[in-house]
């Protein structure tokens, strides 16, 4: 998988997002107030749900496997951000990841997929998936997740949509 590199000199706090499958909501965008960043990990549905994100603050986007047609095909399947002195890596599966995070010198992993929101720390890599905040799916919460980065301190917060 090819990966670009998007360089954001020192975002305090990123807002995380994945599986809107084309809605999003106004609790989302609540929940990003005063972030520097957002990290959507993928399955957006349409172009608009971009542009809604980047009326709040700069996207960096990865396509899921939903995501098809003209738009979908601009966004690569993972990315690299450096967030500061904090290096993510970004994609939609992570069962789908073809690399060590460790190795590489990553310190957050985050993906979508699942719909399942989870933070775990696994071998010092922090690895985030906000769960979906689109459509609600099974008895799943509707979620996003925001980081906190401070240094190269990295704190992970999910935050359950109240819809």
């Amino acid at each position: 998988m090819d990966h670009s590199r998007n360089a954001v000199k020192s975002p305090g706090l990123i807002g995380v997002i994945s599986d809107t499958h084309g809605l999003l909501r106004t609790e989302a965008l609540e929940a990003f107030n005063g972030v520097d960043l957002i990290l959507h990990a993928g399955d957006i549905g349409n172009s608009q749900v971009l542009e809604a994100l980047q009326s709040i603050a700069p996207v960096i986007a990865v396509r899921g496997n939903n995501d098809i047609g003209e738009w979908a095909a601009k966004l690569p399947e993972c990315e690299v951000v450096e967030a500061g002195q904090v290096n993510v890596y970004m994609l939609h599966n992570v069962k789908e990841i073809n690399l060590n995070p460790v190795a590489k010198g990553f310190q957050v992993v985050v993906s979508g997929h699942s719909h399942k929101p989870s933070v775990e720390e696994r071998m010092g890599v922090l690895y985030v998936n906000p769960g979906s905040a689109g459509p609600r799916r099974f008895s799943l919460p509707v979620s996003v997740a925001r980081l906190r980065i401070k240094g190269q301190s990295v704190v992970a917060e999910l935050i359950k949509l109240s819809i």
